[in-house]
């Protein structure tokens, strides 16, 4: 009796478990655009597109880089998700700063309408033109910021037969980093 009730809830959670990953689905979304800070190209501004969950699941990261010399951008990602993805696009700049430390952090709310199914976007949300002069409403600021830029717009993300090494590389980097944030924080 004890055998059967055991392998009735085996069962059960076996198909709770089963149900559970097939209702997750591939979602994605991109963006594009151009940032400005005055009349002038935003250019190397890190961004970062982002999936950011209110509940227990964590926030996932689906795309970052930097800006072009021309302020220009596209990123791009998918995640896999039991209900519509929530995209965020992040921006972090110095843009009519002064000399306030850190980085100036702006999020924008991308259009659910552009959210496709699968791993890759079928279609690009055009943000437009950003002039980064603007103080948009809740805006905060990021303390930590890793002052070295790690290639060019996209670069450790852009090829993938490359992306391992690059991301070896970047850890390494980041691990140099922390380290003169650490000797920096003493002078």
């Amino acid at each position: 009796m004890l055998s059967t009730t055991k392998s009735s809830i085996f069962v059960v959670l076996l198909a709770f478990l089963v149900g559970w990953s097939v209702a997750m689905r591939d979602q994605s979304i991109a963006v594009k655009g151009q940032l400005l800070c005055g009349a002038k190209p935003a250019a190397n501004v890190r961004i970062k597109l982002w999936e950011e969950d209110t509940g227990p699941d964590p926030d996932d990261l689906l795309d970052q880089g930097y800006t072009d010399a021309q302020g220009k951008f596209q990123l791009g990602g998918g995640t896999a998700e039991l209900t519509p993805i929530d995209p965020i696009f992040k921006v972090y700049h110095d843009c009519d700063d002064g000399i306030k430390p850190g980085s100036r952090k702006v999020k924008f709310a991308l259009p659910k309408s552009y959210i496709t199914n699968g791993k890759t976007p079928q279609k690009v949300f055009d943000i437009g033109i950003l002039n980064l002069e603007t103080v948009f409403a809740k805006e905060e600021r990021e303390l930590i910021v890793s002052r070295k830029r790690r290639g060019g717009m996209n670069s450790d993300y852009m090829d993938p037969d490359n992306a391992e090494t690059k991301s070896e590389a970047a850890s390494s980097e980041s691990k140099e980093d922390e380290k003169e944030t650490e000797t920096e924080a003493f002078f």
